[in-house]
Formats: C-alpha cells, structure tokens, sequence
C-alpha cells in the first residue's frame, strides 16, 4: 500500500488541523480542511494560516490538484477559494452538500440566488468515488452523523475523518447539529474501524484531554478501536447512542457556527454582498 507524505498545519484559534497530502513520486498533492482566520469581534477575516500552507507548496513546488473539505465546518471558515486562486486545483465535497444546503438555506433565508446544487464546488463526492492525486489513489467513504455531509478520504495507507473522531483520550464528534444523527455516527465509525488496523488515522480537530500536554492529530485504527473512550471495542450502538445524546445535550454552540456554515456551504465564498467590495453575514435571532 502505498504511504502519502503528510504534513500537518495547527490553526490554534479553532484548534483545527488543515493538511498537504503528497504523492511521493511526483509533485502533486491535495490540500485538506484549510482556514481562513476570522476575527469575529472585528469582523475581519485573514489568510495567514492559508499563507503557511501556500509558502509550504510554493517552496516544495508542489502541484494542487485537490483541495478538499471533508465536510461543511461549523467552527472555522474555508479558505479554499483562496488557495485555489493561487494554485488551481479543484474543490471538492461530498454531495449531501445539498443536504445541508436545503437546511441552512432556509435558516439564513438565503433566497432563490442561492443554488442548492452543490455546484459552488468543483466535485461533489459519493461513496466509494475513486479519484488520484498523482500516483496515489484515493477513495471515498461517506462517514456521516456529525453531519449529513461528512467524508472519510482513505489515501494510500492513510485516512482523513474530519471530524468523526478524535483523538482516543478526548472521543468522538457531537451529533446535535441540524442534520446531525449520533446512531448514523456509530455506524460511520464502525466503517473507519474497519480498515487496516496500521492505517493512520488524521484528524481535523485536537482540544486536548484534561491531562494531555500536547495536541495531537495522528493516531491509528487499532489504537482507535482499543482506546477510544466514547467509542472503544465492546461498545454497543445503543450505548453510544445513549452517551453520544446526553453529552450533547450539555455542549455549547460553537462560536463561529452560524458565520462558518453560511460561508463554507457555499464553497468558502461570502453568501452575502451587497456590491464588489462589502460582504456581510447574517446572524439568525432566537434561531437555535
């Protein structure tokens, strides 16, 4: 099997991890789950963490072929119309895009100008695609639960979840979203699960346990199905169905949901402008 070059870029803010996943006998790659930095006190948006990404693939002379989202983030805006201006490479997602589309175009009355297609993106992904990044081929799984959109990418001996677990000692992804469905979630797992047990396991998100010093963002499936606490083997469907609920229950909504997802169904583009030069969100009152 073959084993893609991984490099792994820490955006602090939202503590997620966006990655360059590179064929080694050849100079193309995929970007995966980018940032753009937003200040939403400030309402001001920023692409130094994409920036990092770009200095990395300008200086490796890679070629983007893909720059890819494993799901509609609800904690981080996508910057992969930024990048794909400056590099090409098409995006992709998985097609129960439109899913989430129907559901949050109503939430922000986003009005018949807004397609709910899927066609902002360049590829809409359905289980079990195929697709190549230079030599290395990659295959998709659609791992949904956290979201109806969510995708696993297996890539040579290497899996990009999203958000579908976490790290062993922290869990696995909240399913309370709209759309979100905790039993749908076990199943998605139980898919990851079942790959090679050495297939390494990147993550799109680390909060750090309690006790843990460092964030992490690689782990494997055989650690995964022996230590994941919310998910481990031996773990019903109903168990983790009943847990999965509760601990929901008692989450916060994230920070930048409601300007994330406005902004990252619609490929990474502002939903809402008013001319050339001022884009602006909409924030739903007493929605949630």
């Amino acid at each position: 099997m073959r084993r893609p070059m991984v490099t792994a870029f820490f955006e602090e803010a939202s503590k997620t991890f966006s990655y360059v996943v590179r064929d080694p006998e050849s100079t193309a790659c995929a970007i995966i789950d980018s940032v753009k930095d937003f200040d939403y006190a400030a309402g001001h948006t920023s692409v130094h963490s994409a920036n990092a990404i770009a200095d990395f693939v300008q200086h490796e002379e890679l070629t983007v072929e893909w720059i890819l989202e494993t799901h509609v983030h609800a904690d981080h805006l996508s910057a992969a119309p930024y990048l794909n201006e400056k590099f090409g490479g098409r995006i992709g997602i998985g097609t129960n895009i439109k899913k989430v589309q129907h559901i949050f175009g109503k939430v922000f009355n986003a009005g018949t100008e807004f397609a709910r297609d899927g066609s902002q993106f360049d590829q809409l992904f359905e289980d079990g695609d195929t697709f190549a990044i230079g030599n290395l081929e990659a295959r998709v799984l659609h791992t949904p639960g956290h979201t109806p959109a969510c995708l696993t990418y297996v890539i040579g001996d290497a899996a990009f979840v999203g958000d579908t677990l976490f790290m062993p000692d922290y869990g696995t992804a909240r399913c309370d979203f709209p759309g979100g469905n905790a039993r749908a979630l076990y199943r998605s797992i139980q898919r990851v699960l079942a790959l090679p047990p050495k297939t390494r396991l990147f993550l799109c998100h680390d909060y750090k346990a309690p006790d843990r010093e460092y964030y992490q963002h690689e782990t494997t499936v055989a650690e995964q199905a022996a230590n994941n606490i919310h998910v481990h083997e031996g773990i019903s469907e109903d168990e983790f169905v009943k847990m999965r609920t509760e601990r929901d229950a008692t989450l916060a909504m994230p920070r930048l949901l409601l300007p994330s997802i406005q902004v990252n169904m619609n490929a990474g583009q502002m939903l809402f402008t008013e001319n050339e030069d001022q884009a602006y969100l909409k924030i739903p009152i007493n929605r949630f």
